[in-house]
């Protein structure tokens, strides 16, 4: 019998507040669901985790003492409850409703009064409630991820932040080896998909609403993918020649190995990642689109010992990052990231930079792309890393904003994710 739909999502929300990702949590909620409560259960798990910073004092106000640890699953219900109320059309008797009715779903009849109580109290209060949020709370972003916005982009800064409070859009790429983007617009418009064109990248596309890929003409047999357009802007800023060697040193999913297969099936491209596990779905997507590369398990930081010094022509370092830029699709980001994790990762991309540049021929080009807004993962690292790296120099970069060592593109609503993106070339001798 399927699972209440608030029950199971306060149960993945109560995942993350444990320190769990979403990513990893929401499939198996979606199994305990009706088909038709797919769709709702998502929405109440994004939104929820989306505007965390902003429900959560308002919760600890409402509440007369602490809930304990062991009622994590409680404390998401009724996350999840203000969520409906301030940030759905889904009315308000009926929200209030089905927040109680799922405590006995979770078998926790007791909170049946706590979360009436809640719920209606917020309904009387809220706006007293939301007058006593600090800017950060009001932002819906942790405190550290405000200031840090506020310091690295004053003039961005409100925008960025209601970007990532938004749905993301759902957008596609056009397989270019199989069929143009207007002849795969045609195709999405004859079976019923309203979709618009990209401005960036000249294989994207945007669905009016977002769509089962099931449902998508031509999906199983690759005629299109499903990969944000900032994301696409990786294979055209690389480009490799035609007969090049090319790694992709940080490959899961396999999105950007794939459109540089598309874009140019003629490179030897080796996709490797630290995760063993990712590395099926990037041979199932290799698998899907028809495509061929050399998967390889390995760390960028230290490459396996059997790759060639100066084997590669170019190299594209798609580096783990904070996902600030990209918060849309991952706000567990908002509660798990924390201010300390920033230099530490700083520290694994000067060390990917570091084990990578030796593998990179005289001449080549490496690119070094973040999904992140922050400077001290992106311009930070690679001013850092020109310094010491003596045959290394920075290329221009016609797209998003300048910034010291590269480009940024921000998160815009109904527009690309946030990515910042650094072009570096190898000096051979005669130019050192």
């Amino acid at each position: 019998m399927p699972l209440d739909t608030r029950a199971a999502a306060a149960r993945a929300i109560a995942g993350v507040l444990q320190g769990g990702s979403l990513n990893t949590l929401l499939p198996a909620a979606l199994e305990t669901v009706s088909n038709r409560d797919r769709g709702l259960l998502q929405q109440l798990c994004y939104g929820t985790l989306r505007l965390y910073p902003r429900l959560q004092p308002q919760l600890q106000a409402l509440l007369s003492k602490p809930l304990r640890s062991k009622d994590n699953d409680i404390q998401a219900l009724l996350l999840l409850g203000l969520y409906q109320l301030e940030d759905t059309r889904i009315p308000d008797h009926a929200a209030v409703a089905a927040s109680v009715g799922a405590t006995r779903a979770l078998q926790k009849d007791w909170a049946r009064g706590l979360c009436n109580a809640v719920l209606r109290r917020f309904l009387r209060e809220r706006d007293s409630l939301a007058d006593a949020l600090d800017p950060a709370a009001r932002s819906a972003h942790p405190q550290w991820l405000y200031s840090a916005l506020q310091q690295d982009w004053p003039e961005h800064a409100e925008a960025i932040m209601l970007a990532n409070n938004e749905q993301p859009p759902m957008v596609l790429r056009s397989n270019a080896r199989r069929v143009s983007r207007e002849q795969y617009l045609q195709r999405l418009t004859d079976a019923g998909f309203a979709a618009q064109a990209g401005l960036l990248a000249p294989e994207s596309i945007y669905l009016d609403v977002p769509a089962d890929v099931g449902l998508l003409p031509g999906f199983a047999e690759g005629l299109a993918s499903v990969q944000d357009e900032a994301a696409q802007m990786a294979a055209l800023l690389l480009a490799p020649a035609s007969g090049t060697r090319v790694l992709d040193a940080c490959a899961a999913p396999g999105g950007k190995a794939c459109h540089l297969l598309e874009r140019q099936p003629d490179i030897a491209l080796t996709a490797m990642d630290v995760d063993k596990a990712r590395l099926t779905r990037v041979r199932d997507n290799l698998q899907r689109l028809q495509l061929q590369a050399d998967v390889v398990h390995g760390n960028a930081a230290e490459p396996p010992a059997d790759m060639p010094a100066q084997h590669f022509q170019h190299i594209l370092v798609d580096a783990p990052c904070s996902a600030s830029g990209v918060i849309r699709r991952h706000p567990d980001v908002k509660l798990l990231r924390r201010p300390e994790d920033i230099p530490a990762l700083a520290a694994q991309q000067s060390a990917i930079l570091d084990g990578l540049w030796p593998l990179l021929a005289p001449g080549g080009t490496l690119l070094y792309v973040t999904c992140s807004v922050l400077e001290a993962e992106n311009s930070t690292v690679v001013q850092a890393f020109l310094q010491r790296t003596g045959d290394a120099e920075l290329l221009p970069l016609q797209l998003g904003i300048p910034r010291a060592a590269g480009c940024q593109i921000l998160p815009t609503r109904d527009g690309p994710d946030g990515l910042f993106f650094s072009l570096l070339r190898r000096r051979s001798e005669s130019l050192r």
